[in-house]
């Protein structure tokens, strides 16, 4: 069974740049057909997609955060990581990272999630 762990810093300041880690661990983040997500839920409000890198190393990301987001990978450790840049007080959130066929919306697997407060 596929489990997954995010891991950072709980602190970032307004315009620097959020980086956070998940790692797999029960199966390859390089394994078809399988996409590798970043989500987030600020407080109060609901579930948010961020964008995804897939089994093949393309990436997806959402809309509204593109200009701002970057996900990668490092297969030799199974990781796949989210930067943020130019992050501001509404980017605080709990970070959530998941699993998903690259062809559906649901998620079988999820991370235990990280909050991220933005503040100076």
């Amino acid at each position: 069974q596929v489990q997954l762990q995010e891991s950072g810093p709980g602190l970032v300041k307004p315009s620097q740049t959020l980086s956070l880690t998940c790692t797999v661990s029960g199966g390859s983040i390089t394994t078809a057909y399988y996409a590798w997500s970043w989500i987030r839920q600020p407080p109060g409000k609901g579930l948010e997609w961020i964008g995804y890198i897939a089994y093949s190393g393309s990436t997806r990301y959402s809309s509204s955060l593109k200009s701002r987001t970057s996900i990668s990978r490092d297969t030799s450790k199974n990781q796949f990581t989210l930067q943020l840049t130019s992050v501001i007080t509404e980017d605080t959130a709990v970070y959530y990272c998941a699993r998903s066929v690259v062809a559906g919306p649901h998620f079988d697997s999820w991370g235990q999630g990280t909050q991220v407060t933005v503040s100076s």
